[in-house]
């Protein structure tokens, strides 16, 4: 489909129709991940629920996969994001979301954990959060500089409090619970 070695644009990404896999691209370089499993969804479901009610106006709270175009050669799914409403075209999210959120896979962590953090930072995202359903744990990253800091972590039932980007207590076995 694509000649080997070329650099991939968001263009080239639009042309692909298989909808069983989540395409990405960083730096030009096509990622490809498998279709989540329902443990997966399942926090990706709860978070929404989460964010949802205390949403600023001016944002809106969308799980995957929605594009997040970075740049011509960066376009990100997070697994759920938060943008600026008038951020998003009918096609995608353009520009920095407020947060993007990983829902860390066993085929995905190194990806989730330092390739696209690292990318988002440099672009500007100002909150990063990091969802491990295995243990299950919460860590919440707010840019500081050029890379992410720590702002909030928590493992089982430990209360993780934030303020940013707005109020809000969760608890990372919430997230993960089938009740």
């Amino acid at each position: 489909m694509f000649a080997h070695g070329d650099r991939l644009t968001r263009r080239d990404l639009e042309l692909i129709t298989d909808e069983r896999r989540r395409y990405e691209l960083v730096d030009g370089t096509l990622l490809v991940s498998p279709s989540p499993r329902p443990l997966h969804q399942r926090v990706v479901a709860r978070l929404l629920a989460a964010l949802t009610p205390g949403c600023p106006a001016d944002c809106e709270v969308l799980p995957a996969p929605v594009d997040v175009v970075l740049d011509e050669h960066t376009v990100l799914i997070p697994d759920v994001v938060v943008g600026r409403r008038d951020s998003f075209t009918d096609r995608a999210l353009v520009g920095v979301p407020v947060l993007a959120v990983e829902v860390v896979s066993p085929s995905s962590e190194h990806i989730d954990r330092h390739l696209k953090p690292a990318r988002l930072a440099s672009a500007g995202c100002p909150h990063y959060w990091v969802i491990d359903p295995r243990v299950p744990s919460l860590s919440c990253f707010d840019l500081a500089g050029e890379s992410y800091a720590l702002v909030g972590e928590g493992r089982g039932g430990d209360e993780v409090r934030l303020e940013k980007p707005y109020a809000l207590t969760l608890r990372p076995a919430d997230l993960v619970s089938p009740h």
